[in-house]
């Protein structure tokens, strides 16, 4: 008996100390920037911006612990083309054809783990849901000061993005909107 609540004592005092060494960073949302980039199989490209909404992160012993994003998808924007082909662009990437943002209005970035930064980097491993689909995913990350950029390649096919798709869809030629598409993400703490 005493053996045990010596062991459980032990693993209190260790979860204790690790949470006194975690440090909490609440995300500047207005001066971090998510750029997409999403593509036609003939090279052809779209780029845009995406807000979040909010976020935080937790690291300990120089790894992220935690950390939980919440993106706004309905601020999407498009920054190569304007007017008329710019808000038609918008209207499909909004509507159910893709990623159905009247329903889903927000997607999630789930920090599970990380690497432990070294040199500035680390590898993180994460959940992403969009659309209701959750996929563990992974990417590294740089630390610069109080910033934290990543480039984040997601496979739009395992989240029900199928418009253009040549993962659901036979035939499409060069009407093949590649399902890779990258996040660029630069986030900022307060």
């Amino acid at each position: 008996m005493n053996k045990t609540i010596a062991i459980l004592s032990a693993i209190a005092l260790a979860f204790t100390a690790n949470l006194g060494q975690a440090q909490s960073y609440k995300i500047n949302t207005a001066a971090s920037t998510l750029e997409w980039e999403g593509g036609k199989i003939t090279g052809s490209t779209h780029t845009g911006l995406i807000q979040l909404s909010d976020g935080y992160l937790q690291l300990a012993n120089d790894a992220f612990a935690l950390g939980q994003f919440t993106i706004d998808m309905t601020s999407m924007t498009n920054t190569d083309l304007g007017g008329e082909y710019g808000n038609k662009l918008m209207g499909h990437l909004k509507s159910d054809d893709f990623f159905s943002v009247a329903t889903y209005p927000d997607a999630t970035l789930e920090i599970l783990s990380s690497t432990r930064f070294v040199d500035g980097r680390a590898t993180v491993q994460a959940n992403a849901t969009i659309k209701g689909h959750t996929e563990r995913i992974s990417f590294d990350v740089v630390k610069n000061g109080d910033a934290f950029d990543a480039e984040i390649v997601l496979d739009r096919s395992k989240f029900d993005v199928r418009y253009g798709s040549d993962s659901f869809f036979d035939n499409l030629g060069d009407n093949v909107i590649l399902d890779n598409f990258t996040m660029r993400v630069h986030l900022v703490t307060k």
